[in-house]
């Protein structure tokens, strides 16, 4: 007779996407305000940039807890980007919207 244990620990990881999905979304969602604030040539305040770079270490975690590794990469990536000195070339203000993007195509088709 086949084990149910792998079916419930797998409906058991949905219950939890389904919990924690509002706060990715709005992890997410700071992260690409983030980057379109600076590709409209807004800078970002101090208070903003930690606010994305911890978005960013915070959605790098629960991505890995659900599997994800792209996303933890990526979203690791991202918080690279915001912490320290903040590089607002076009390239890293690029890639760091294309970052949002993946991840959010990401969070939206698991």
């Amino acid at each position: 007779m086949g084990d149910p244990a792998p079916s419930q620990l797998s409906e058991a990881m949905n219950r939890l996407w389904q919990k924690f999905l509002p706060q990715m979304e709005q992890r997410l969602a700071t992260l690409q305000d983030a980057a379109a604030r600076l590709a409209s040539g807004a800078g970002l305040s101090e208070e903003e940039q930690a606010a994305a770079a911890g978005e960013a270490h915070k959605l790098a975690g629960v991505l890995g807890t659900f599997g994800l590794t792209e996303g933890t990469e990526l979203a690791r990536e991202a918080e690279l980007l915001c912490e320290g000195r903040l590089d607002t070339s076009p390239d890293a203000v690029t890639r760091l919207a294309a970052i949002g993007e993946k991840l959010k195509a990401m969070v939206e088709s698991r």
